[in-house]
């Protein structure tokens, strides 16, 4: 599938969510088109919010902006005809992802990049017992917190077409991502991979008692200089989906403790998710 130019200028993105939106404000910022498909009007009406905001903001990456067009699902196939590349950010479900990688590759023409922004499932394993019509345009595109964290993470298997991977590496950069390429299939890709060495051992040695969290996370910083430390990350992430995490850690690589994992889920059953219902590792005001 050799590409020297891009055939369309729209880029899809299945999900309006905290991603999705995110997305949405990064792939149209050098002028061209998006269309953002969610099942919720909701989800859509606040994703535009959203995007306008960042674009107002005094840290915009551009002043050419693409327009946004918002649908739901059922004008999908409309949508592709008009893109270059589809990305899906529906949430971290497996057998979700599944569908709708099954579903674009139905209908999506023929030279339309097909992408998994998946943090925990890597392309191959989602697309394993899959029948695809072509293969070899379809690749993990996993990136963290756009446009404040701008890093791209692009991950084939072992069909996809080289030249797909190279050309998103080129435009991710050009749409203000800051692209980094994992040469072989890695759960986790590069930097979740060392963060989760990090969570796991921040999590034992609370189990063990070793320190506080407040105390863990200011040594981090402290040492580091990082703004944050490993517990409030993982508060900003959500409890429950570190643990979602964890338990596909532990799936796919035999030996790794559980303890961490049983204290998690310890806080869990206290009603500690974190940010997102303000009691995690720390108390958060309403």
């Amino acid at each position: 599938m050799a590409r020297t130019k891009l055939l369309r200028d729209a880029v899809v993105i299945l999900g309006a969510g905290t991603q999705g939106r995110r997305l949405a404000y990064m792939w149209s910022s050098t002028g061209k088109p998006v269309h953002l498909v969610d099942r919720q009007e909701k989800q859509l009406s606040e994703g535009i919010d959203y995007v306008q905001q960042l674009r107002a903001s005094p840290s915009a990456i551009s002043k050419n902006w693409g327009n946004i067009t918002t649908s739901s699902p059922d004008r999908l196939n409309s949508a592709l005809q008009q893109a270059w590349l589809a990305i899906e950010c529906v949430p971290e479900n497996i057998n979700l992802k599944r569908t709708v990688i099954s579903e674009l590759d139905a209908i999506a023409p023929e030279q339309t990049i097909i992408a998994s922004n998946s943090s925990s499932y890597v392309i191959s394993e989602i697309i394993e017992p899959l029948t695809l019509k072509n293969p070899a345009r379809v690749l993990s595109a996993h990136c963290y917190w756009p446009p404040e964290t701008p890093a791209i993470e692009i991950m084939g298997h072992d069909q996809t077409d080289p030249s797909i991977i190279e050309l998103m590496l080129n435009q991710s950069q050009k749409h203000g991502f800051s692209p980094y390429h994992v040469k072989s299939t890695s759960i986790g890709y590069i930097y979740n991979r060392i963060w989760a060495a990090i969570k796991r051992e921040t999590l034992l040695a609370l189990h063990e008692g070793v320190a506080t969290p407040k105390e863990i996370d200011a040594i981090f910083k402290d040492v580091l200089k990082t703004p944050r430390g490993p517990c409030e990350l993982m508060d900003v992430v959500g409890l429950d989906v570190v643990l979602d995490i964890e338990n596909h850690y532990a799936d796919s690589r035999k030996g790794l403790p559980i303890e961490p994992r049983q204290y998690l889920d310890n806080m869990i059953k206290e009603g500690k998710l974190g940010f997102k219902n303000r009691r995690g590792f720390y108390e958060y005001p309403s």
